[in-house]
């Protein structure tokens, strides 16, 4: 069997963009793939113009790990959120050729599941004002329909250190969220790398008394010991790694035990394989692994592959329930949230088939989405809320 065949198919909402890529064999076969950009996806559509036809076309898409290694060592430049970004959509599609060649579902491919469900937790639920009442209203929905935790940022633009008013407000948000939900409910909460080392600890032990099950990202990613200055000094686990594209970058993560959970971008790592190595190393420094997902239900139903066969796997985010509800028609076959979990597919493949006309219908939109900006929780639901200084 040979590739003969990638094309790429882009969907626009109005804060994010979903990239899909189909890869056709010579049998007949097709798989895809997909990433989320954030302001890149003309560059990942550059890039696979120019890596298709020379890492790609004539590949066996049996040769999983042949095919990656060419992508990313084939070019000498170092990988990056880019290259790695492009090899996790035709990686992903590969393993999506390979099980329904087999007729079996990607997980039984890698080592067969060792959970009959995966647990959720909800993201993009929280486009209100922000205050208490607000957020307190909309957590509630969320448990409503059966999750059993939630993810959220509760500090606006933040940046650094939050001046004395906006610290107490980010805070009041968080004990609406914990009285909204419940003591069994687990709230995780984000912090988008806002913050200086003191401030995320600072906030951190404000927020304590309401049990988050993580922290997450409380420092800017690019320096490891930073996180680990507040790792040290914060009571529960601290979670990280969405913007570490390639699995060696996690090394240091591990030898400094800077995070208790990480969360890699199976989109943004190379793929399915890749994340399962990079799960392996997790679970021999006894981490946890919760992998970022902002997108659609093809990187959706490529984590829940993932999840079956990982022993160290926590929970799975998911934003399509709330954030961007018809996405999940791009790709029908994602089994739905039923009281906080997701079922294991078992169709071949990853499950998944792609609709190119729904697609279609919902063209590229160049979206920009601006986490420093006012009010940008809103996720392009109330006009201006993405556009930085204009907001």
């Amino acid at each position: 069997m040979k590739i003969t065949d990638v094309e790429t198919f882009v969907m626009g909402t109005p804060w994010r963009d979903l990239t899909f890529v189909r890869v056709t064999t010579d049998e007949g076969l097709t798989g895809v793939g997909e990433t989320r950009m954030l302001g890149h996806t003309e560059a990942l559509k550059g890039y696979l113009s120019e890596a298709v036809p020379r890492h790609v076309i004539g590949a066996d898409p049996f040769d999983i790990e042949a095919l990656v290694q060419r992508m990313k060592r084939g070019d000498y430049g170092r990988p990056g959120e880019i290259m790695m970004s492009g090899i996790a959509c035709v990686e992903m599609a590969c393993w999506d050729i390979v099980g329904k060649a087999l007729g079996q579902p990607v997980w039984r491919l890698l080592g067969g599941k060792v959970r009959d469900r995966v647990k959720a937790y909800a993201n993009g639920w929280y486009t209100v004002e922000r205050t208490p009442e607000e957020f307190h209203a909309a957590a509630k929905r969320v448990v409503e329909r059966g999750y059993r935790a939630l993810k959220f940022d509760p500090f606006g633009p933040g940046q650094w250190e939050l001046e004395p008013q906006e610290r107490t407000r980010s805070i009041e948000l968080v004990e609406a969220v914990r009285d909204a939900v419940g003591p069994d409910v687990e709230i995780l909460v984000e912090m988008h790398g806002r913050f200086a080392p003191a401030e995320a600890v600072r906030i951190a032990r404000s927020i304590a008394k309401f049990d988050p099950s993580w922290l997450e990202e409380p420092v800017p990613p690019e320096n490891l010991k930073a996180l680990a200055k507040v790792a040290e000094q914060v009571d529960f686990p601290v979670a990280t790694g969405e913007r570490i594209h390639d699995r060696a970058e996690f090394r240091e993560l591990f030898e400094l035990q800077a995070a208790d959970v990480i969360q890699p971008d199976i989109g943004h790592l190379g793929g399915i394989l890749e994340t399962r190595k990079l799960a392996a190393t997790a679970e021999t420094h006894f981490v946890l692994v919760a992998p970022h997902n902002v997108g659609g239900p093809v990187l959706t139903m490529a984590n829940l592959h993932l999840a079956a066969c990982t022993p160290n796997f926590k929970i799975q985010e998911h934003f399509n329930d709330f954030a961007d509800e018809h996405v999940k028609q791009a790709a029908p076959g994602l089994p739905p949230v039923e009281d906080g979990y997701f079922t294991l597919p078992t169709a071949p493949g990853l499950g998944v088939e792609l609709d190119t006309d729904f697609v279609a219908e919902h063209p590229f939109q160049a979206a920009r989405f601006d986490l420093f900006a006012d009010d940008w929780q809103f996720r392009g639901t109330k006009a201006g809320t993405l556009e930085g200084d204009d907001a």
